[in-house]
């Protein structure tokens, strides 16, 4: 059993998170006593002197009483007449002798010394929960104590440079805004505290209120005069002199991407000294940096996916299959497209990982095969070869049975990718979305939870509950501009583009469209970009066509020497019929291929039904109608995320009523 201390506030014993009984005032002097020490003898004498100020008869055998209490509570499972291990008797007294983190008072002494040695981005977070130790005044109930007097001060004082450390270190990083509040309430309470003063004002300075920096400064003028009879001393004159000549010197640092820089070039030169040149840890390192790259959007999505497989045909040159296991499966980036950026690239990782997972042993590590499986899961998708499901379905098992988040996040998206075996699953992926924000959430998985957002708000969107989708884009949105995700934005661009076109807004939808366009210029995502908006707008206009239009607007006209990437099929019919090819039209309609099983595959069944309607095919329209069945209750395409061909009832029914006329097709509504 493990105990820790607390003393930055009431004494205070604990095991698990579970407060420990510690009886009476006296016993919590003996170990607080002890605290004080940081494990040196204190003999019993200087105990009994210490507790009494008159000291009773027996008070060495009460002392000894108080000890062996402390020590059932300390140490329950300890055998009887085995020697305490916590509490410990040496010479002529006793000693405490927990493990250097155990108290609080000393891993705050820890902390903020190791603070004042470490880069601005780093030594933050350390104030910080160096700070949230503190409970109340140190041994708050031994205020009156001679034995902890000393310490109790200088503890307080410690507290204090660290709150004013805390300061400086905002400041350094630009956060002023954020030092002000805790400064207010800092000099409240010690106003005495010159340097306090000073980085209040240049706080306050820093945000463009110069008025109030210079009201601190004479605040503190009066202060400093009325309770310690004293002038400000040089630094407080400095600055109120270099404020009211707008000193550049007061503005603030480059920043934390400065500080960053500087950190990581520190960094990697070390790492490049110590790590041998072939060492298996850098090929693991190097896959670690790939997967971060991955997320910073544009070149570095580009650059993540052609170094990722030079990064596996290395790791299999080791002819060990478990370190290409972990090279390939800890590149772990939350995917939300379901078609893959380079569908040759997808191929060659699929074989390894097959490769891998023959190769390697019987007693395999469950987690490595889980995330082999879970990548076979994700490369493949869109495609309709049963090895998907069954790597998504299995992948998903071994991470439920090892209860690992993590791995169960990047499991339940190789689910998410192998949920489109039909039309009509929006509600399953809104399952798997609820679960990844839940999960994420609860671990600090960021970018699964994301990916969970995400995949809420195509669900959503499907199922026309924009008013949920809407809350779902406003979290990626949030959690992308702290933690500097920018591709999450660029889907979050085109749903509202997409809301646009959902709520009947073409003339806006259009110009939102080709603004989202833009931005996937350099996103680095050429599966979502190539025919994305020659397809956008194709649905628009169709949409607009069936819906937003009470005259026959006449044929889609599209363009079709643009770039439909692998929309140009169902693009190809449209084009012949505005130029009147109404045979060719048919034609090119039956040859149609299944649409592939992914986020456009009703909007592409939807888009065959309209030519189908057209041109009076049957079949055509039977076959759609199977398809889309299963989506009856869904908006067609808005499970994308960022396109729409209104309800799929609607064309259901037009496919119904043009079925049931045995001569000439039913129009468009």
């Amino acid at each position: 059993m493990r105990v820790a201390f607390g003393v930055l506030g009431p004494t205070v014993a604990e095991s698990d998170g579970r407060a420990l009984a510690l009886k009476g005032p006296r016993h919590r002097a003996v170990l607080a006593r002890l605290v004080v020490a940081r494990r040196r003898v204190v003999p019993v004498t200087h105990l009994v002197g210490d507790l009494w100020t008159d000291p009773p008869p027996g008070a060495v055998g009460a002392v000894q009483t108080f000890v062996a209490a402390l020590r059932r509570v300390l140490e329950p499972d300890r055998p009887s007449r085995a020697p305490a291990r916590l509490l410990i008797t040496d010479g002529p007294g006793y000693a405490l002798r927990p493990e250097p983190d155990a108290v609080d008072a000393w891993r705050f002494e820890t902390a903020v010394g190791a603070a004042a040695r470490l880069p601005a981005t780093q030594a933050l977070p350390r104030l910080e929960e160096a700070l949230a130790l503190w409970r109340g005044p140190a041994y708050a109930e031994f205020e009156d104590e001679d034995w902890a007097r000393g310490e109790r001060s200088r503890l307080a004082e410690l507290r204090l440079q660290a709150v004013e450390q805390r300061a400086r270190t905002q400041l350094d990083l630009g956060l002023a805004a954020e030092a002000v509040p805790d400064l207010d309430v800092h000099l409240a309470a010690h106003p005495w505290r010159e340097d306090a003063w000073r980085l209040l004002a240049l706080a306050l300075y820093r945000q463009d209120r110069q008025g109030d920096a210079l009201g601190v400064l004479r605040r503190a003028r009066a202060v400093l005069a009325d309770q310690l009879g004293v002038d400000p001393g040089s630094r407080l004159r400095r600055l109120e002199a270099d404020i009211l000549a707008q000193d550049p010197g007061l503005d603030p640092p480059a920043g934390p991407t400065a500080t960053a820089a500087r950190l990581w070039t520190r960094t990697a030169a070390a790492y490049d000294r110590t790590v041998a040149a072939g060492a298996r840890a850098r090929l693991e390192t190097t896959v670690s940096l790939i997967r971060n790259l991955a997320v910073t959007g544009g070149g570095g999505l580009a650059a993540a996916r052609q170094h990722r497989m030079e990064a596996i045909a290395a790791a299999e040159e080791f002819g060990d299959p478990d370190l290409t296991a972990r090279v390939i499966g800890a590149y772990d980036v939350p995917a939300i497209w379901t078609r893959s950026d380079d569908p040759e690239l997808a191929r060659r990782i699929v074989d390894a990982a097959e490769r891998a997972l023959t190769a390697s042993p019987g007693d395999a590590h469950e987690a490595s095969r889980c995330r082999l499986l879970a990548t076979i899961a994700l490369e493949t998708r869109g495609s309709r070869a049963p090895r998907g499901p069954q790597a998504a379905r299995e992948a998903e098992e071994i991470a439920r049975r090892l209860d690992d988040p993590a791995l169960l996040a990047f499991a339940l998206n190789g689910a998410f990718m192998q949920s489109f075996t039909r039309a009509g699953l929006a509600p399953r992926r809104d399952e798997i979305g609820a679960e990844l924000v839940e999960l994420a959430a609860r671990h600090d998985l960021v970018t699964y939870e994301v990916l969970g957002h995400l995949i809420r708000l195509q669900a959503r969107g499907a199922l026309a509950d924009f008013a949920a989708a809407d809350r779902h884009a406003a979290a990626v949105d949030r959690l992308a501009e702290r933690h500097e995700l920018p591709l999450a934005g660029v889907f979050t661009q085109w749903y509202r583009a997409l809301r646009l076109a959902a709520s009947g807004q073409p003339a806006g939808a259009e110009t939102a469209y080709r603004d989202a366009a833009a931005r996937l210029d350099d996103a680095g995502m050429p599966g979502l970009e190539r025919g994305l908006l020659p397809l956008a707008l194709l649905c628009l206009r169709v949409q607009r066509g069936r819906t937003w239009s009470d005259t026959d607007p006449g044929p889609v006209e599209i363009d079709p020497g643009a770039d439909w990437g692998p929309y140009r099929p169902w693009a190809a019919p449209f084009a012949l019929l505005a130029s009147g090819r109404r045979a060719e039209a048919r034609a090119v309609l039956r040859a149609l291929p299944e649409p592939p099983r992914d986020l456009m595959y009703e909007a592409c069944c939807c888009l065959e039904a309209v030519v189908a309607l057209e041109v009076g095919d049957r079949d055509v329209l039977e076959r759609a109608r199977t398809r889309l069945l299963p989506a009856a209750g869904e908006l067609a395409g808005a499970g994308s995320g960022l396109i729409t061909l209104g309800p799929v009832e609607d064309h259901l029914a037009d496919i119904t009523t043009a079925l049931r006329a045995p001569t000439s097709p039913v129009p468009p509504r």
